[in-house]
């Protein structure tokens, strides 16, 4: 699909994606971090699945989460799907409240792998990948 006849709410979910990284990147609390990357990832893969998606027939039409939907419409994006969907329930912890769900590390490792995913997004939907924001996240640690 050419990037000008993208839905407008794949621009949309991208744009709020970009969002949640910059939030991760900003947040001082490991968990806030780990969940806005968490949700920036998700974002990222709705907006492939606006993109993609076409309905089922209303018989066959049941409850899927957005990794499981994006394995099936992307399969080349089935690692990242995984590998994200294996993480949700530490988000669910994480935005919780939970201060032991998550360490700093693993935080930092799912922003950049959120950042990676984002623009793997961008270029799958034939769009100039964002600027990594991984950079950010060490001037950040430093300062």
């Amino acid at each position: 699909m050419h990037p000008d006849h993208l839905p407008a709410t794949t621009h949309s979910y991208l744009l709020r994606s970009a969002e949640s990284l910059s939030e991760a990147v900003a947040a001082a609390d490991v968990a806030e971090r780990y969940a806005c990357a968490h949700v920036a990832a998700l974002r990222a893969a709705a907006a492939l699945l606006a993109a993609r998606a076409r309905p089922a027939p209303a018989r066959r039409r049941q409850q899927k989460n957005a990794w499981v939907l994006l394995a099936e419409v992307a399969p080349e994006l089935g690692e990242w799907a995984s590998f994200f969907a294996a993480g949700a329930a530490k988000r669910a912890a994480a935005e919780s409240g939970s201060t032991r769900a998550v360490s700093e590390r693993e935080a930092d490792d799912l922003v950049r792998d959120a950042d990676r995913f984002l623009a793997v997004v961008e270029q799958a939907l034939g769009l100039t990948p964002h600027a990594p924001v991984g950079d950010q996240l060490v001037r950040c640690a430093a300062g």
